[in-house]
């Protein structure tokens, strides 16, 4: 059982552990990170090309992670800015696990987290506190588990406590979904290891490199990325973080008609066919 930080004495300034060293019960994220790393590695030193069929499942499904993670993940569970049908929420976890977002109470405590103490010591994921690769990496394996019961206690039981179940096998069949496929070893490395390395850091770069701006006073240190966006595929919206930062309450964060928001066009599918609602627009001029 996870203990709460609420029972358990956080570590002070984290960020002077050594980078290898992993915080107790967070072994196995350490270990994942070198493993797909390293499988990553071997795959583009064996198949630095994929066919285009292996490339093409493999762009699909970081999609379908990126739509899980930034709509489903952030602007619904984490800030409630709209709801969906239920089928199609756990569809969308499904997609954000198989993604390698974790748990999603785990996401959305971490993620409430940051908000309430953006950029102070508390922010586990500050490069302000611990530089960029802290920001970046680092604290997903260096840092305390967010307490649960604190910033997501709707989503402690019920339906979401399953995935906490779930989220190892879900893990295991999305980085041997190659050869379950029948693509063989050019289809593990590439719709494996290759695409679960590429979606994480393209999450991760929302953590460190949009929140190297100058904060001023009353603000923080959050910036839009516009170039970072068509990296991110369907999580295209996530760079417009300054934005993100100042209406946290708005599922769309690309607020300017130039600023391509794909999640947000993905949330206006779903009201229009009647499997989303209570969308929450922002205020602004």
């Amino acid at each position: 059982m996870e203990t709460s930080l609420t029972q358990r004495a956080p570590l002070a300034h984290p960020w002077h552990r050594p980078f290898w060293k992993p915080v107790h019960g967070k072994e196995g994220v350490f270990t994942y990170l070198i493993l797909i790393h390293v499988l990553s590695v071997i795959g583009l030193i064996l198949f630095p090309l994929p066919s285009l069929k292996i490339l093409g499942l493999t762009v699909l499904f970081t999609a379908l992670g990126g739509l899980g993670t930034t709509v489903c993940y952030h602007r619904m569970l984490a800030h409630k800015t709209l709801r969906t049908h239920p089928i199609v929420e756990q569809f969308l976890i499904f997609w954000a696990v198989f993604n390698g977002s974790g748990h999603p109470a785990s996401w959305v405590a971490y993620h409430r987290l940051h908000h309430a103490v953006t950029d102070q010591p508390e922010d586990i994921s500050s490069p302000k506190q611990g530089g960029f690769w802290w920001a970046h990496l680092r604290w997903l394996y260096q840092t305390e588990p967010a307490d649960k019961k604190r910033w997501a206690p709707e989503m402690t039981g019920g339906i979401y406590k399953i995935w906490g179940w779930a989220e190892t096998p879900v893990i295991l069949l999305s980085l041997f979904i190659g050869p379950i496929l029948g693509f063989g070893w050019m289809g593990f490395f590439w719709m494996g290891a290759l695409r679960l390395v590429y979606s994480l850091h393209l999450q991760c770069l929302v953590n460190s490199l949009t929140h190297l701006g100058e904060a001023k006073e009353g603000e923080d240190s959050s910036v839009n990325v516009w170039w970072l966006g068509p990296f991110q595929l369907t999580a295209w919206g996530e760079n417009w973080h300054k934005n993100h930062h100042t209406h946290a309450g708005s599922a769309r964060l690309g607020l300017r008609w130039y600023q391509t928001d794909i999640g947000w066009y993905f949330i206006c599918l779903l009201e229009a066919v009647g499997l989303a609602h209570s969308v929450k627009r922002p205020r602004v001029s």
